[in-house]
């Protein structure tokens, strides 16, 4: 590959590439494109552009440029996707580092020279603010890296930018809107224009998708990460709870909250993880990888949670076919009945609890420039720029949890150990042990609706299991089984506690025999499908 394919577009991003938030609307000239399909550098997988700088076959300097000038002419030109909040000024800079060093014969980590984004709940050491969307945190700049960001700094990656989110990770408003935030307006899912990217590391999960770099990082308390990847057709695995380290990540729950990896395939979620978990005796989680690991595995197939969208149905059935056809033993699940009454009400009253006491925590410890030191005193911020941070929905959320007692309230406590018991010993525990299932499956999620900034979220009817793995702590997988009227879907692989890198295994080996990831089409809504549009016509005079 030639840098002088690369010199026009990198000359152009000398002032562009700043730490300055992107507005909630395009700024940059119209495309000039019909089609926003990303080709060479920017179309590999995260693995394929690592074993392409590690060959020489394209620099990290000239990888990292040309995902700078995609986000100009895609988040805020072009189709205005808006997932990419801020741009790393130093990431230009940082890539030719990582060439001089390459040039040297240094020693290389896994991710070396490989451009990723952060979700702007994340710390990290650059000249970037971590925001959590928010107009209070938007001076908060602490200039240290969370561990997992030292982790994959570690391997070699390069910081392109912050991701936009649903606001402080959608736990303010009953009445939000996933992807929307203050500071980066309403993110856009690249497959449909007009439909929503869900939440919360929408960014994340439309960049990864849109190929604005080759990988990113989510959060996800209760389906932040799957849900996002699940609607965009991408990869997303969320560990179980404590494999990533949460330090420094604007928090909600001290018992759901975990940092994942969204990428294009389960090969470069299992690089990244390497890269951002922790602990002495660590796992090689791509060495793990097995594309024969469904031959012979019992598979507990989680019909009580398919949902009722046939469409879903059909391509669920599909990706089952798939698993048996590569030695899969299915077991049909019908029915589940926690024996902990109205635990997933409980789960809620467990997150109010626990944000009050961490995101307090955060706040007291945020950058000087941060005013805010309280939950009290966020709520008061709001109500002062109700302009900017109400204007679309309430803080409810917010209020409710600024009610609640410390974590040392016997309510809470009892709670805790209700959700604990009915997501674990009593959910995925006893379903894989009764059924003898070495693996648990789902679909990931519906198909995404309208994004409505009038009713806020209206999501039909849930597809998917992803609650029990969110409040349990286990780790969960979605993988793309391919797309329904334009819009993706993904199917889920859940496991027991630490059961990680056997639920990565089982994903891709499915993901080896099905391949059914699909590029985005920027489709303005479901319309612009022929047979669609051809319906919707009247057919009488």
């Amino acid at each position: 590959m030639k840098k002088s394919l690369l010199i026009g577009a990198l000359a152009a991003l000398g002032a562009a590439c700043t730490g300055t938030p992107l507005g909630p609307f395009g700024s940059g000239p119209a495309a000039t494109q019909a089609s926003y399909a990303a080709e060479g550098v920017a179309a590999l997988s995260l693995p394929e552009l690592a074993a392409a700088i590690r060959a020489g076959e394209v620099t990290s300097e000239e990888a990292t440029g040309l995902y700078i000038a995609r986000i100009e002419a895609m988040d805020r030109a072009g189709p205005e996707l808006q997932s990419v909040l801020a741009l790393n000024p130093d990431a230009l800079a940082d890539a030719r580092a990582a060439d001089a060093k390459k040039a040297s014969g240094a020693a290389l980590g896994a991710l070396h020279g490989v451009p990723v984004l952060l979700k702007d709940n994340i710390e990290s050491a650059d000249r970037l603010a971590t925001t959590a969307g928010a107009l209070a945190l938007k001076d908060n700049v602490k200039g240290r890296d969370s561990p997992l960001v030292a982790g994959l700094r570690a391997q070699g990656a390069i910081i392109l930018g912050k991701t936009n989110l649903s606001q402080w990770a959608n736990f303010r408003s009953s009445a939000s809107m996933s992807g929307w935030s203050a500071l980066g307006g309403q993110v856009k899912n690249p497959h449909m224009l007009d439909r929503n990217p869900c939440g919360s590391s929408s960014g994340s999960g439309v960049a990864v998708a849109a190929s604005l770099a080759a990988g990113a990082v989510g959060t996800e308390t209760n389906g932040s990460i799957i849900c996002p990847s699940n609607v965009n057709g991408i990869v997303g695995f969320k560990p179980t709870v404590g494999l990533v380290a949460q330090d420094y990540i604007v928090p909600i729950s001290s018992s759901q909250d975990t940092a994942g990896p969204m990428t294009k395939t389960v090969t470069g979620a299992a690089m990244m993880l390497n890269a951002m978990s922790t602990g002495e005796a660590k796992t090689d989680y791509v060495d793990a990888l097995d594309a024969d690991a469904l031959d012979g595995a019992r598979v507990g197939v989680l019909r009580f949670s398919q949902g009722s969208n046939p469409l879903i149905i059909d391509r669920f059935n599909d990706a089952l076919a798939a698993m048996e056809a590569a030695g899969a033993i299915l077991v049909e699940i019908e029915k589940f009945e926690p024996a902990t009454e109205s635990f997933r009400a409980k789960g809620y009253e467990v997150l109010l609890y626990e944000f009050k006491a961490t995101v307090n925590d955060y706040l007291a410890d945020a950058a000087p420039a941060v005013t805010t030191r309280t939950l009290d005193e966020l709520i008061a911020f709001n109500e002062d720029h109700a302009d900017v941070e109400l204007a679309l929905f309430d803080q409810s959320i917010f209020e409710e949890a600024a009610q609640k007692e410390g974590l040392d309230a016997p309510a809470y406590i009892a709670a805790r150990d209700d959700v604990q018991k009915a997501s674990r010993t009593d959910g995925i525990d006893a379903l894989m042990a009764d059924y003898e299932a070495d693996i648990l499956v789902s679909p990931s999620g519906p198909l995404a609706p309208r994004v409505d900034p009038v009713n806020g979220d209206v999501w039909p009817d849930w597809a998917g299991a992803g609650y029990l793995a969110a409040m349990a702590g286990y780790p969960h997988l979605t993988v793309p089984m391919g797309t329904a009227r334009g819009l993706p879907v993904g199917v889920s692989f859940i496991g027991g506690k630490d059961e990680d890198a056997q639920v990565l295994s089982f994903g891709y080996a499915y993901e080896q025999a099905t391949m059914a990831r699909a590029a985005p089409a920027y489709l303005p809504n479901a319309e612009a499908i022929d047979a669609i549009a051809e319906a919707m016509k009247r057919k009488t005079d």
